[in-house]
């Protein structure tokens, strides 16, 4: 499966350089670049989920915004998106703000592996029936549906429908206690699915350790595998999580890399604090857009 970009994406169309930015950390680096091109002549366009906030940090140097066909493609070319927006509203996510809450459907998109839209179980039955259908008659597999689905919405009739073109991961969100009815349903839904296909995003950060720490077991106790996000704050110029409640920044780094190198398989989290060095920095998959 072809690479991510790393969350800058950049590339010239005759008098125009465009930088797409995922990450707002990466908007120093994307300064830097848009300064480059400028010296060279260049017009410079910015856009992306980054250039939403903080507002105007590149406007002095790059027009912001406007639609640039496709773009997503210069992320990782097997990656399509077939609706943009999602109705839940989550407090630590830049979609609703970016996006809206209601969503934009794109029926016409191009058909590839890797399927990025926000939340696909909450789309309108029919529509998702269209998404299945288009990847159905142009017989190209789902390797990946990026973001996933949404514990709440997903029922036996969403498994039921996208278990015909999935070829990859089953990815959902458990971003704090009050999902997990929901959660083990979804993982009850999937019980003959292998436990590597069964990837649940744990946000962590949002609450104290503890209830944190029991949505990660509780993943493992219903049969699926953890991929531990920190919280960040929406504005981060640099790659710090948001150290809240009894949390602190190196508590954080090391719960994400035991969960997400598996080392639950072998040592519990309190060895693994106790007796494992790890010093090494997050490593970027290219493959799944994923910090590990």
């Amino acid at each position: 499966m072809a690479e991510w970009a790393g969350g800058l994406a950049e590339w010239i169309d005759g008098d125009t350089a465009f930088l797409s930015i995922a990450f707002t950390w990466l908007l120093p680096l994307a300064r830097e670049h848009a300064l480059w091109y400028r010296s060279m002549g260049l017009k410079v366009r910015a856009g992306g989920p980054a250039t939403f906030r903080p507002t105007g940090y590149l406007a002095d140097v790059a027009q912001l915004g406007g639609e640039s066909p496709d773009a997503l493609a210069r992320h990782n070319p097997q990656a399509t998106i077939a609706s943009r927006g999602c109705p839940v509203g989550c407090w630590f996510c830049i979609v609703p703000a970016m996006e809206g809450k209601n969503f934009t459907l794109l029926p016409d998109f191009p058909v590839r592996p890797i399927l990025c839209d926000n939340n696909l179980s909450a789309l309108e039955p029919k529509y998702q029936d269209h998404i299945v259908s288009r990847y159905l008659a142009e017989d190209v597999p789902l390797m990946d549906a990026n973001s996933g689905f949404e514990p709440r919405t997903f029922d036996g009739s969403v498994y039921e429908r996208w278990r015909k073109i999935n070829r990859g991961p089953w990815r959902f969100a458990f971003d704090d206690m009050a999902e997990a009815r929901e959660v083990a349903a979804v993982l009850k839904m999937l019980a003959d699915v292998s436990p590597k296909k069964k990837r649940v995003y744990v946000l962590i950060g949002n609450e104290p350790v503890a209830e944190c720490m029991e949505r990660i077991q509780f993943v493992l106790d219903n049969g699926g595998e953890p991929h531990v996000q920190p919280l960040m704050k929406l504005n981060a110029l640099t790659k710090e999580h948001w150290v809240r409640f009894d949390w602190s920044e190196q508590l954080l780094v090391d719960v994400a890399r035991w969960a997400n190198r598996r080392i639950w398989r072998y040592a519990t989290f309190a060895e693994y604090g106790g007796s494992i060095k790890s010093s090494r920095a997050d490593r970027y998959d290219k493959q799944t857009g994923l910090f590990a």
